[in-house]
């Protein structure tokens, strides 16, 4: 692979770039070999590690948690000897600022998430956050000082439903806020916890068109790239993500005694509508996916028929039109359950939910550009999951950068991605935010 660095020289003739303009020009960065420093980000992924360590030993690094707070506070030590100055935001998102040379252009940010999922993996969020403050520290070692202003954001509670980052795109209600957060603390508890200001929560919003691009690193979180032995992903959007709390209510009655044709069994109901979630989702063409992965059944005992079920719905696609669609398929299918079970369904929609966002093709091409001239293969793809970005796509042109999950495994102990593969991330993403200063 050729190495390649920026450095600034005068009287250079142009080459294009592309979309974003020319990245090689007069008073511009020159090609000689700038690179991050693997073993760098490498050995900070295993340091972040070591805060939220429950007492089973497995990673608890959850939002709001004594884990996070440490952690958070480790990589603002980071962001100070960087010189980055990092500051809090009203909802707990840390920035850190680095100026560029005109200070009349818009700041290009990037960075990712820090907190985990509980027995989460090492690398989600985590290698985006670190690759991006490995690149403000290589411009720093190489005295490159960017035209535009950046900006490393590192946004709260990614995991429990994105809400830093809707808090600066969107806004978050005020139902939103008293919602339980998985670690215990309402949002708004949470939030104050790690230095924000949920009383003040719309003073972190941005304005459309205050960024000039946003980007962000990210570990795939599936097995595409690596089944295919592609290194980079480019992502072309990510999925809606909509959640409904399902309730099924039958008639609790004594197990032994009541014959099995009288029966209001609401776990049976529940049943098939898990089933019929599946054939619906699976009836359709393409990429949609749809999940029941909670389930609490009451009243709980060996010997007494469920009378009440509630359960979690999730659907997920880059169509909104397509999810709509879905739900009314799988309300007609509980329709029909109800009758034969002789139970009753009823579905609550969550707030705060995720809207399909589609990345800008002008960036997706710029990153495809630079990930092939450091001699990397390239595949076009969608997100499954759901990200900050997703937000940040609303306020800013946004794209993000895909490396390989070994396996395909995430939110899980086994997560991992090789120091190769982040090294290769994160050059890519130096070498993208070096072309968009100059677009």
């Amino acid at each position: 692979m050729q190495r390649r660095t920026f450095i600034k020289e005068a009287g250079i003739t142009s080459v294009g770039l592309g979309v974003f303009g020319s990245l090689f020009s007069e008073n511009r960065y020159t090609e000689a070999g700038l690179s991050v420093n693997g073993k760098r980000i490498e050995s900070r992924i295993f340091e972040l590690t070591k805060f939220g360590i429950d007492e089973k030993g497995r990673g608890y690094r959850v939002a709001y948690t004594k884990g996070d707070i440490e952690g958070r506070a480790w990589f603002m030590e980071l962001m100070k000897k960087a010189g980055l100055d990092p500051t809090i935001d009203a909802a707990g998102n840390i920035i850190g600022k680095r100026k560029g040379k005109n200070s009349s252009l818009k700041p290009i940010g990037f960075g990712s998430h820090i907190d985990m999922v509980p027995d989460g993996g090492n690398y989600d969020g985590t290698l985006g956050s670190i690759a991006a403050l490995e690149v403000i520290e290589i411009l720093n070692e190489n005295n490159v000082v960017t035209d535009h202003p950046l900006e490393l954001i590192i946004f709260a509670n990614e995991e429990g439903g994105t809400f830093g980052s809707k808090a600066m795109t969107e806004g978050l209600t005020k139902e939103g806020l008293q919602q339980k957060s998985q670690s215990g603390p309402t949002h708004a508890e949470g939030i104050r916890a790690i230095g924000g200001d949920p009383d003040n929560i719309q003073a972190c919003m941005r304005s459309k068109g205050s960024f000039h691009a946003w980007v962000e690193l990210h570990i795939e979180q599936g097995g595409i790239l690596e089944k295919e032995k592609i290194q980079i992903g480019v992502v072309e959007g990510i999925v809606g993500i909509v959640h409904w709390e399902v309730t099924v209510e039958g008639f609790s009655n004594h197990a032994g005694a009541t014959p099995m044709n009288l029966r209001q069994d609401a776990l049976l109901a529940a049943s098939k509508f898990v089933v019929a979630v599946n054939e619906v989702v699976t009836s359709v063409k393409g990429t949609q996916v749809g999940t029941v992965g909670k389930l609490a059944v009451q009243p709980g005992a060996y010997n007494v028929i469920p009378g009440k079920v509630v359960l979690g719905l999730e659907l997920r696609d880059l169509s909104a039109e397509k999810i709509e669609m879905l739900f009314r398929e799988i309300e007609k299918r509980a329709t029909a359950i109800a009758a034969e079970t002789k139970t009753k369904f009823s579905f609550s929609r969550q707030p705060n939910e995720s809207k399909p966002a589609l990345t800008d093709k002008k960036l997706q091409q710029v990153i495809n550009t630079n990930a092939k001239a450091l001699g990397f293969s390239t595949k076009f793809m969608q997100s499954g999951a759901g990200h900050d970005s997703q937000h940040m796509a609303s306020i800013a042109p946004s794209a993000m950068i895909f490396i390989p999950s070994v396996g395909g495994i995430s939110h899980s102990p086994k997560e991992f991605s090789t120091a190769t593969d982040m090294n290769n991330g994160a050059n890519v993403l130096l070498k993208t935010i070096l072309s968009l200063d100059k677009g």
